[in-house]
């Protein structure tokens, strides 16, 4: 708890330090960004998302000496380690320079962090106004945790160890950012009932944060054959083709003039294994086994 209590006001945060703290966390970043065994893990996620540079930005605010201190050092952490992100990327991406397209979205928060930085410098005035600082904060750090949990209950254990972080740190926050023990716990019912309220809110289904800042969607949707293309198999909008557990998705037939034959489209919803099957116009069945990955699947005919 000491430790923990340490990193929330009482580290000596040097501007030699913190330009060293933003260079490791770039890199940090990137190598997560550029392995491919983090894709879909919770890794992966502070390329994306904002958890974990929310923490960084209230551990340089707390350990600021100054309101304009705490604004310049989170603007130049954010200055120094989003472009480095981009930068380490360029050689092992087949977009080369142009990875800093994306680079924009992170620039004006960067340039946001000025004014957040000097704001939320006044947490540490231990006052009730400055839980009125954290509890937007809070709030979005409940979008967050929202968004990782309902990817998880779909394709399990995606984003796991990214829920547990999030839930950590939304107690943490008022726990060791505010002295006063009213306010402390004010703070953690503010956290407890977001906790609640967002776990209610991922139940409910339908896009989120986390698929709408990645324009994606809690499912996506691909070609699984094409008539003839796969052992023989010719099919047309006569044949019928379905998921023995239709938890997994939805398929149909399609006529596609890009490829001038009729395709089975998949529209995908959780991972796991399952038969898919296609049913000729006299009973006749082709019956593959489906291993369904987050992004990706595998077909293999039985």
């Amino acid at each position: 708890m000491n430790k923990i209590r340490k990193l929330f006001g009482e580290f000596d945060l040097s501007w030699k330090r913190l330009i060293i703290f933003a260079v490791i966390s770039g890199v940090y970043t990137a190598i997560m960004a550029i392995l491919p065994i983090t894709n879909n893990t919770s890794f992966k996620d502070i390329t994306i998302t904002f958890e974990v540079w929310i923490l960084f930005g209230i551990f340089i605010i707390m350990n600021s000496k100054s309101a304009k201190d705490s604004a310049l050092k989170c603007f130049v952490f954010f200055l120094i380690s989003q472009p480095l992100i981009y930068l380490l990327q360029v050689p092992f991406s087949w977009q080369g320079w142009n990875l800093f397209s994306y680079y924009g979205y992170w620039f004006i928060w960067t340039l946001l962090t000025l004014p957040m930085g000097f704001i939320g410098y006044y947490m540490k005035k231990d006052k009730w106004w400055g839980l009125l600082i954290l509890t937007p904060i809070l709030i979005f750090l409940g979008m967050h945790y929202e968004a990782f949990l309902r990817e998880m209950l779909l394709y399990f254990p995606y984003h796991l160890l990214s829920i547990i972080f999030c839930i950590l740190t939304l107690i943490i926050y008022p726990l060791f950012i505010f002295k006063n023990k009213k306010i402390k716990i004010a703070g953690i019912i503010i956290s407890i009932l977001i906790i609640l309220i967002m776990s209610l809110t991922a139940l409910s289904g339908g896009n989120n944060y986390l698929t709408a800042i990645s324009g994606g969607n809690n499912y996506y949707n691909t070609k699984i054959l094409v008539s003839g293309s796969s052992e023989d198999v010719v099919f047309d909008n006569n044949y019928k083709v379905y998921l023995e557990n239709e938890d997994y998705g939805d398929v149909w037939i399609e006529y596609e003039e890009d490829f001038k034959n009729y395709v089975v489209n998949a529209e995908f919803r959780k991972i796991g294994k399952t038969e898919f099957v296609i049913e000729s116009p006299n009973g006749d069945k082709n019956i593959y086994e489906i291993d369904i990955e987050r992004d990706s699947y595998n077909l293999k005919k039985k």
